[in-house]
């Protein structure tokens, strides 16, 4: 049996296991929906607008505590804690001006901020096969990627509140556990509400719970992975090189997670509208191919009028 058949004896196998299909669809309709671009988007994005939404969060954390420093400081090492990468140089460096200036670093925040919304909203369309006659216009995607930067902060404070008082009284094992879940549950729901408001299309909480758990411990590994480099590699590099490895690593980082939080949410894709097994190959198509090929032509319907059909030449092929 030459190589390419073993392949194709492989392919068959897997099609054959209900739990390593499922896994392999997964990985097909990420390749297929081209997602280390759509990832590649988010993380850009997110580099660009990331420090300048810290950067306000902790001044404006300033203002309101500057009379408590030690309840501001334990604010911020429970906020930062999700950032861990450039923890330290949020803390040394935040706005310091009158009120008007903030409000105005608030509005350009807020401005680039809704790139990484709108790049979401993007992959988020696309791994749903949305088609783009049912996406929301200028406008209101901008709109609605607003409001979800808006819900994200209300519940990274009462999150951030919550994990630290907590903790605030020990350093034993039960509180850094309880913070960890408290961590756990704001993922979940950061998640849940953005797999839901950030796709242009009608989702039950049901379908996206599994994409959402697994997304939220991606994100706890990768914070955890985080850390290990702040502590261990970045802490011994020069001056110098210590800002390439800041930013080099924050792009990594943000890249990961971004890469993740779509591998979730093809998870969610795949398992609500069945799209498995596949065949790794493409040859022969099987039903859950042909399912998967037709919903990805018909995104590009661009109007109302427009309609677009697919047909495939011959019966797909049995899976079993």
């Amino acid at each position: 049996m030459s190589f390419w058949d073993r392949l194709h004896a492989f392919d068959r196998f897997q099609q054959r296991r209900r739990g390593l299909s499922f896994v392999f669809a997964v990985i097909k309709k990420f390749a297929d929906d081209q997602a280390g671009q759509l990832a590649a988007l988010i993380s850009y994005y997110a580099f660009v607008s990331l420090f300048p939404l810290l950067l306000v969060f902790v001044t404006v954390l300033g203002f309101v505590l500057q009379s408590d420093p030690a309840e501001r400081e334990r604010i911020l090492n429970g906020a930062l804690g999700q950032i861990p990468l450039i923890r330290d140089q949020l803390k040394l460096h935040s706005l310091k001006g009158s009120p008007t200036a903030l409000a105005v670093g608030i509005v350009g925040s807020l401005l680039a901020g809704m790139g990484i919304t709108n790049a979401a909203q993007t992959a988020f369309n696309r791994i749903w096969h949305v088609p783009f006659k049912h996406r929301p216009n200028f406008i209101f995607a901008r709109l609605r990627g607003l409001g979800m930067l808006a819900i994200l902060g209300t519940m990274a404070i009462v999150s951030t509140l919550a994990a630290g008082y907590v903790g605030a009284s020990s350093h034993g094992v039960l509180p850094v556990m309880a913070g960890t879940v408290v961590a756990l549950i704001f993922n979940l729901a950061t998640f849940l509400l953005g797999f839901k408001l950030l796709t242009a299309t009608e989702l039950s909480w049901r379908d996206l719970l599994p994409g959402a758990i697994t997304a939220a411990v991606f994100w706890q590994l990768l914070q955890l992975l985080g850390g290990f480099y702040v502590e261990h590699l970045l802490k011994r590099t020069t001056p110098l090189y210590g800002i390439f490895a800041l930013v080099l690593g924050l792009l990594a980082w943000l890249y990961l997670g971004a890469q993740m939080t779509i591998f979730a949410a093809e998870v969610n894709v795949v398992r609500a509208r069945r799209l498995w097994p596949r065949s790794l190959f493409g040859e022969p198509l099987v039903e859950a191919d042909r399912r998967a090929l037709s919903e990805s032509a018909e995104t590009e319907e661009r109007v109302h009028e427009e309609n677009v059909e697919v047909d495939f030449d011959g019966p797909p092929v049995s899976s079993a």
